[in-house]
């Protein structure tokens, strides 16, 4: 099984970037599907969540009104938008599924 990200890179203030999970091995249409980030030198930190059953979302304070998490069955994959981005946001995005950990993907939010 492996969750693969992608579509982290440099990205502005204010600017948006959009990740992708990729399963393989596993689906994700049973599962909750969660983006992390981990601050340097702080814990790991939840962001986002989307439901199995009716895809449910649910986002951590911090990015609510500028995340969107949502999830595409017939690619196998979950996105999560990040629009209005800021320097805060800078840190190594992972999505996790069941027991699995992607090795996650770097976003910088820089001018």
């Amino acid at each position: 099984v492996q969750l693969v990200e992608s579509g982290g890179g440099l990205a502005q203030p204010g600017g948006s970037l959009r990740l992708s999970c990729a399963a393989s091995g596993f689906t994700f249409r049973s599962s909750a599907v969660s983006w992390f980030r981990r601050p340097q030198g702080k814990e790991r930190e939840w962001v986002a969540t989307i439901s199995s059953v009716a895809s449910n979302t649910y986002y951590a304070d911090a990015v609510k009104g500028r995340f969107t998490i949502s999830r595409d069955h017939a690619e196998n994959t979950v996105s999560l938008q990040m629009n209005s981005l800021k320097p805060d946001d800078t840190d190594v995005y992972t999505c996790h599924s069941s027991i699995y950990w992607g090795q996650g993907t770097q976003v910088t939010v820089s001018s």
